[in-house]
């Protein structure tokens, strides 16, 4: 019953959303009374009660698939148009392409892997727009889980990586990668499964930011709960079917509520801080500081399901048994041996303040491979960055992606 009580309090909230709108539209109305400019002056109770409806209309909406709307980049102090499109249709999974339209056609080549972890690939928009500054970019558009028919069956990390091996193949030889938080680890192994079979499209580079590679390093909050319970608790407690309205109807999933949900409650105090900061920039009438507000939020509070066969298999061999460092991952009942990785240049980024992949943890595939050269690996630690702050902001844009550009020039 878990995600038909969810459903239940969406369309609830979505009423009270709906009609806290229609609320500011009247309290914004210079018409009414509440706005009177008389002797004693502005009242002001009309824009303050508009400015706390308004906050809670945003709180409560419901978000929907976010568009990427990357329609230019800033490169060379010019404007370029940037062409968007879907190459690659898989049932959990499709390969979007982006790049500018004056880029030469020998441009390097970029697959940035996006997490599956509740969020939409468009959490890396400030990550693909950075890049597309230099290189031909494809993502991976991961599916939400709720809208894939049972009859396409079941996603777990084998197929994860069969999907990222699928994609390299699509975008050929002499590509480079990089694997954002989650997904470092299914495509690290699938670069060593790539590097054993001397496959014509072994990336030339992989760049891990704040990925799990091994969670017994400096574990977060995030690891401790993984660690605490069995994984027949994940299993009985946070695993739900999803309703018949939906097209994967009868799916078991690991609700994108739930995430958002445990991600919120980790840092409650400044999420409430960000709300209350929105109220006081609307009622000044500071619209643009509330809208970066409003901006982040729709992206951090667009969610979707994961299957319940991809997520319990990433708790238990990720944050529990640690398979891969320990040499216990397999793919398909077959092995994977990350020393076979001796052609792929290994670059591992980790944020200072990073509370959800802590420091030493991507770190750690540097020495995961002993056959690789060291002089194809590099470690970058971002000082005074967070888990977001990685791929997304200031400091992305100015310190660490130069730094992920270098490596690739110097080894791509």
């Amino acid at each position: 019953m878990l995600y038909h009580a969810h459903e239940l309090q969406r369309s609830w909230l979505n009423s009270a959303s709906t009609f806290a709108s229609i609320g500011v539209e009247m309290l914004n109305n210079p018409a009414n009374p509440l706005n009177y400019v008389g002797p004693m002056g502005y009242m002001n109770i009309g824009p303050i009660a508009a400015s706390a409806l308004e906050v809670f209309a945003h709180a409560t909406a419901t978000y929907g698939k976010p568009a990427w709307n990357i329609e230019a980049v800033n490169a060379g102090g010019e404007s370029h148009p940037v062409i968007e499109s879907t190459v690659v249709n898989m049932p959990f999974g499709d390969l979007k392409e982006f790049y500018r339209e004056d880029l030469p056609e020998d441009a390097p080549r970029l697959l940035v892997v996006a997490p599956m972890s509740g969020h939409y690939a468009t959490l890396l928009r400030g990550t693909v727009e950075r890049m597309l500054e230099n290189y031909r970019v494809f993502v991976t558009d991961w599916a939400d889980a709720k809208t894939v028919p049972l009859q396409e069956g079941e996603f777990d990390l084998d197929d994860y990586i069969d999907y990222v091996i699928a994609y390299l193949e699509h975008i050929g030889p002499g590509a480079n990668v990089m694997a954002v938080c989650q997904p470092s680890v299914p495509v690290f192994a699938a670069t060593a499964i790539m590097n054993a079979d001397k496959h014509p499209c072994t990336p030339k580079t992989l760049t891990m930011m704040g990925g799990p590679i091994d969670t017994r390093c400096s574990p977060t909050s995030v690891n401790d709960l993984a660690m605490e319970r069995p994984i027949e608790w994940f299993r009985h407690s946070v695993i739900a079917t999803v309703p018949m309205q939906y097209r994967g109807a009868g799916r078991r999933v690991y609700p994108g509520f739930m995430q958002l949900a445990g991600f919120m409650s980790m840092n409650l105090g400044n999420h409430m801080m960000s709300h209350y900061e929105m109220f006081k920039h609307l009622t000044v009438g500071d619209d643009e500081s509330a809208q970066a507000t409003k901006d982040f939020y729709d992206e951090y509070r667009s969610v979707c399901d994961m299957t319940a066969e991809f997520y319990l298999q990433t708790v238990e061999e990720v944050f529990q048994t640690h398979s891969l460092p320990n040499g216990t991952f397999v793919h398909r009942d077959k092995p994977v041996d990350l020393a076979d990785i001796t052609e792929t240049a290994l670059l591992a980024i980790e944020g200072e303040r990073d509370d959800i992949s802590g420091l030493g943890q991507t770190k750690a595939a540097l020495d995961l491979t002993p056959k690789l050269s060291d002089r194809k690996k590099r470690y970058y630690m971002a000082e005074g960055a967070g888990h977001y702050g990685i791929f997304n902001g200031s400091k992305w844009r100015g310190k660490i992606a130069p730094v992920v550009e270098e490596f690739i020039a110097a080894h791509g």
